[in-house]
């Protein structure tokens, strides 16, 4: 019989030390808000996952560990039954982190005063990580056409020089939630390998893609993508696990996984912890129907946004994403300055959400809103908004 897992269940997770609750004094000035913004969702991490580290505590010597074989295979199993895509075990490593695997990658790929290509709006540690490491970020915004942004290829090709070594790539795009096709993809592939400049996918949310989409890894759309990437996936946004860091990296092109494996190698990066790797078969070995289920849940409250907005709130547009629980909000039409939009979600309806601006100057007029959490928290935002709205 199928296990049917309670969504709607409500989790204080206050005083838990997370980034979410018990940092919104510090990132908004204020701690009465139901926080709707960090990318980790509110729901409790499946009991197989939990039961799985707990069985581990029950031996009381934590050494330094290693990652058994079904380590790797579940990572290969998990990919080939949700993208088709059959891996090898030598492809894959273990990283401490995406964002920090995109540092990685440039601090070792690029030198100071090299080029490292966005596309945004978009995640903003792929700005934030270049200009930390004094490399210069070249922007290749996205088209917003027909309420649906596109990839503008023209402009790829006319910002490209000779500096230009990376390009940062959200697939999924985070955060306005499109699953690229594959002729997409394959574009991309041709003008990069074309100039040289190694491609860094960002995938952690594929494992959340809607049912009627289909999520395409950039390395099996063509050749040219394979030859020219490196892909980093985890189960931490779709598990809820985040703080136990269990991100891996995949590189079918012998050259480039060479160099950044050794890379890895040299300063240990490549090692994991004995949670991580258990978390990390645990989800993958027993997680698809909590997957599936938790997508549905997670529609249902998109659907229950976009209703309410078209009802309720015409001002604000909800862009429907085909992947992960993130949102993003078009508020345009309320014709507020950024800093009286902001002003509106947090002291004025008590919310908060991600600006809009921190994911490029392409996000004035939006804001984020995170729904991976219980219909009745999401109820409660919305209506704090519609009232302040209202009045």
């Amino acid at each position: 019989m199928t296990t049917r897992y309670n969504f709607d269940e409500h989790i204080d997770r206050k005083g838990t030390d997370c980034i979410k609750f018990d940092l919104l004094n510090e990132r908004y000035g204020r701690e009465d808000l139901l926080p709707l913004w960090v990318a980790d969702m509110d729901f409790r991490t499946p009991n197989f996952i939990v039961n799985a580290l707990k069985k581990r505590c029950e031996h009381p010597v934590f050494g330094y560990t290693y990652p058994a074989s079904d380590y790797y295979e579940s990572i290969i199993d998990w990919v080939k039954a949700l993208h088709n895509w059959e891996i090898e075990r030598g492809w894959l490593s273990y990283i401490p982190g995406i964002v920090k695997g995109i540092a990685f990658v440039i601090n070792h790929f690029t030198q100071s005063g090299d080029k490292v290509i966005i596309q945004p709006p978009v995640y903003h540690p792929f700005r934030f990580v270049p200009e930390y490491l004094k490399r210069e970020v070249v922007y290749n915004p996205l088209k917003l056409v027909n309420g649906c942004y596109q990839m503008d290829f023209d402009h790829l090709e006319s910002v490209i020089d000779g500096q230009c070594k990376i390009m940062i790539l959200s697939n999924p795009h985070n955060p306005a939630g499109m699953v690229w096709s594959k002729e997409v993809l394959q574009k991309l592939a041709h003008i990069c390998l074309k100039h040289d400049i190694l491609v860094v996918s960002d995938e952690i949310h594929a494992e959340m893609v809607y049912p009627k989409y289909t999520h395409y890894p950039f390395p099996t759309v063509s050749e040219e993508a394979a030859s020219c990437s490196i892909t980093f996936m985890a189960p931490s946004k779709t598990f809820n696990i985040a703080g136990i860091i269990a991100s891996y990296s995949i590189i079918p092109d012998n050259k480039i996984r060479k160099e950044f494996y050794s890379f890895l190698k040299a300063g240990e990066f490549d090692e994991g912890s004995i949670f991580s790797y258990t978390a990390t078969v645990a989800a993958y070995r027993h997680g698809n129907e909590w997957r599936k289920q938790m997508i549905e849940y997670v529609m249902n409250n998109i659907k229950f946004i976009d209703s309410f907005l078209k009802c309720d709130m015409p001002q604000i547009k909800a862009y429907i994403p085909q992947a992960s629980f993130l949102v993003w909000l078009d508020c345009r039409e309320l014709e507020l300055s950024q800093k009286e939009l902001v002003n509106l979600f947090v002291n004025k309806a008590r919310l908060a959400l991600n600006d809009g601006l921190i994911f490029g100057r392409e996000g004035e007029g939006f804001m984020r809103i995170n729904v991976g959490c219980s219909r009745a928290y999401l109820e409660k935002a919305m209506n704090q908004l519609c009232e302040v709205l209202r009045r």
